[in-house]
């Protein structure tokens, strides 16, 4: 197919998505950034956010991670990733409640070691991206 990369969203447990597509858009941990084929190789961070996949011109689907790594070749992007939820599934009741957990293990860190300290910003800045992202009650 001309004009498509493949793109794998991968978990610890299973292949999650695997496809030709015209377009990805990631949340690289330095902000979005559009993925198309022939795209210089290089491997980011991500930060909790939403993936979008663009498939025969318009946007066919929107996939929340919480964070991981994406690999980016000129044919191929691969998402490792814990897990990847599609939008309209993600509960805001879940999101609410990963949130609360998040502020919760933000308390009292200042004795904390620095790597600790950033684990809990991540999960942070990860809930909130998910409250702000949740579409299902």
């Amino acid at each position: 197919m001309a004009g498509t990369f493949q793109l794998e969203l991968v978990s610890p447990a299973r292949l999650l998505l695997s496809r030709p597509v015209e377009m990805a858009v990631i949340p690289a941990a330095e902000g979005e950034m559009g993925v198309l084929p022939g795209h210089a190789p290089m491997i980011v961070a991500l930060r909790g956010g939403v993936i979008s996949v663009t498939e025969g011109g318009q946007v066919t689907e929107h996939l929340f991670v919480n964070g991981g790594f994406a690999e980016i070749t000129p044919e191929r992007v691969t998402v490792l990733a814990d897990d990847a939820t599609p939008v309209a599934n993600l509960s805001k009741a879940a999101a609410a409640t990963a949130l609360a957990q998040a502020e919760a293990g933000m308390v009292d860190l200042q004795s904390s070691t620095p790597e600790k300290r950033d684990q809990a910003m991540v999960a942070l800045l990860s809930a909130q991206a998910m409250v702000a992202t949740a579409e299902a009650p």
